[in-house]
């Protein structure tokens, strides 16, 4: 009897918190909104929460009025029930994070749900210099190359993230421009800077931006979002507490100018612009039906590789010649974005002679002079002697030969098919293109082994394991790095964008937790081991071939 009591009171008890749960919201009769702190400084986030004693949509209030003075981040809803004495309640926390766009006096308005509303709350923003030191432990600055350019003229913009704690986890978004290109150049540059009296360690990441129409525009700045170390816990307790913040860069403002009025041709803006030409082999004098491989680099500062213009190569008239598919590529130098289109052709001389060859010619907008220019590959006089297992041709400029008096008439062959100097040709014509495509072979199958061998010593194993064995997260980063560029895992970037090339497991874990400890003033917590070993049994699913970045030199000797 106690038994079946005792079930009794708990089924009565389930249903009874069963219907309470599943009965509808009483109607709202209080809604409250707060900040975490006030004032802000600019730069710094700030949390607003609205509560209401009811259960509600997630959509009963919407924060796209503060779009004006802040950025809105994704609001969380979080709805509750509670029991107690007999007693219902409930309520529904809506949290948004905002980030001031401006510094000043600013009200956040009163939000209303079944004609209740809250109080409007006045908000003050500081500027960054105003600030107090406490409120300065993680902050973005952010810079551009120039605030003034030409239509699809690349820009750089740095951001840089002052930190003076300890940061365990950490993403920073890009910057957004509408209409432009948008890429990272090189790695994140790491440093520290004395700012107001107080040591900050730096981060630094560099992006290039190339808008493609004119006008006024403004960078919308990236966030950055991670968790800190809270100094007064980790004072008061030996278990310290993490807290999330979330900092966002100043906006910066650019005018971009239109083309010049009459341009006409390729438009391509740069900092520096060449143009060479190599032969293989080089020599002074070429041979009438013997192949020559000529070699034109066009390379263009502050381009990207797919914005370099077709140039426009002739031959004069007894040339035959064979051009090869151009290979254009992209590099970062010293922080700048280079690129080379390279033009590789087999030229065959088919009579003797002196030959002018025509100039390569490239006009292109100087954006350090902010004028037209123009980069010339001068035209060259090329001799061309005969070749003595060759029948006799003449050569260009020659007199004709005096015609035979009384010609003998040849005997007419009794076949329906004769040999004449046109089939001659054709068959000299077929066999030249054969030793021609011979001859290309062997000179791949011989370049193929050296640039396996230079592409592949880069990366050495070893360094691998003993940067994680003696926990040096630079090390380990850089030898990861090599790594992913020599199995063509990625061409350039950062660890974050390795770890999204990389197939989910324990490598990708690793390296977002290497990537998260390069933050960290402590190398206590990171341990270099795990990913080593999970290095050593990575299995890629699939592998994503990139293109090589080695470039030929600006300035070839």
């Amino acid at each position: 009897m106690v038994v079946r009591g005792l079930l009794f009171s708990g089924v009565l008890l389930c249903t009874l918190l069963s219907v309470l749960l599943s009965s509808p919201a009483f109607a709202v009769s209080q809604l409250e909104a707060r900040l975490d702190k006030n004032p802000v400084m600019l730069g710094e986030s700030v949390l607003l929460e609205v509560t209401a004693n009811s259960r509600l949509p997630a959509s009963s209030i919407n924060f796209r009025v503060l779009d004006n003075n802040f950025t809105v981040m994704v609001p969380s809803v979080n709805q509750s029930t509670r029991v107690i004495n007999g007693d219902v309640s409930h309520s529904t926390v809506w949290t948004v994070t905002l980030l001031p766009k401006a510094s000043g006096s600013f009200t956040i308005p009163a939000f209303t749900v079944d004609n209740v509303s809250s109080q409007p709350i006045k908000i003050e923003v500081l500027p960054v210099q105003q600030g107090s030191g406490t409120l300065r432990d993680v902050f973005l600055q952010s810079k551009v190359s120039s605030d003034e350019l030409m239509v699809q003229q690349m820009v750089y913009y740095d951001v840089t993230i002052y930190f003076s704690g300890d940061i365990q986890r950490g993403s920073l978004s890009e910057p957004q421009l509408d209409d432009a290109l948008i890429q990272q150049v090189g790695q994140d540059q790491e440093g520290t800077e004395l700012i107001d009296g107080e040591r900050y360690r730096s981060i630094t990441r560099r992006y290039a931006i190339t808008p493609q129409r004119s006008g006024e525009f403004t960078i919308a700045p990236p966030t950055f979002t991670g968790d800190v170390i809270d100094r007064d816990s980790a004072r008061q307790s030996y278990f310290a507490r993490s807290r999330t913040i979330v900092r966002e860069a100043e906006p910066l403002s650019i005018t971009v100018q239109p083309q010049p009025a009459g341009y006409t041709g390729d438009w391509l803006v740069a900092g520096l612009v060449t143009l060479n030409e190599e032969w293989q082999p080089d020599q002074q004098q070429l041979t009438q039906g013997e192949p020559v491989t000529r070699i034109i680099t066009l390379s263009a500062v502050d381009v990207s590789e797919n914005q370099l213009p077709e140039l426009n190569i002739s031959m004069p008239d007894g040339f035959r010649v064979y051009q090869e598919q151009p290979q254009a590529r992209g590099a970062e130098r010293s922080g700048r974005l280079v690129a080379q289109k390279v033009i590789t052709s087999a030229i065959i001389a088919n009579t003797a002679g002196e030959f002018e060859l025509p100039e390569v010619k490239i006009s292109w907008w100087n954006s350090q002079t902010d004028r037209l220019e123009q980069t010339v590959l001068p035209g060259r006089t090329v001799q061309v002697q005969a070749n003595p297992n060759r029948p006799a041709t003449p050569t260009i400029g020659s007199e004709p030969a005096a015609p035979l008096a009384n010609p003998t008439p040849l005997p007419q062959s009794s076949s329906n098919w004769n040999w004449n100097y046109t089939s001659s040709a054709l068959l000299s014509g077929w066999l030249l293109t054969l030793a021609l495509l011979i001859w290309r072979q062997r000179q791949v199958r011989q370049q193929q082994p050296q640039l396996q061998k230079t592409a592949r010593s880069s990366f050495d194993s070893k360094s691998l394991r003993s940067a994680c064995n003696s926990n040096n997260k630079a090390a380990a980063r850089e030898q990861l790095l090599l790594w992913a560029r020599h199995q063509r895992i990625l061409s350039h970037g950062s660890l974050t964008t390795l770890s999204q090339q990389l197939s989910p497991g324990a490598l990708k874990e690793q390296v977002t937790q290497l990537n998260a400890a390069l933050y960290s003033d402590s190398a206590v917590n990171w341990q270099g081991t795990a990913l080593f070993q999970a290095w050593a049994d990575y299995r890629p699913v699939s592998a994503k071939p990139q293109r090589e970045d080695q470039l030929a030199p600006l300035y070839p000797e």
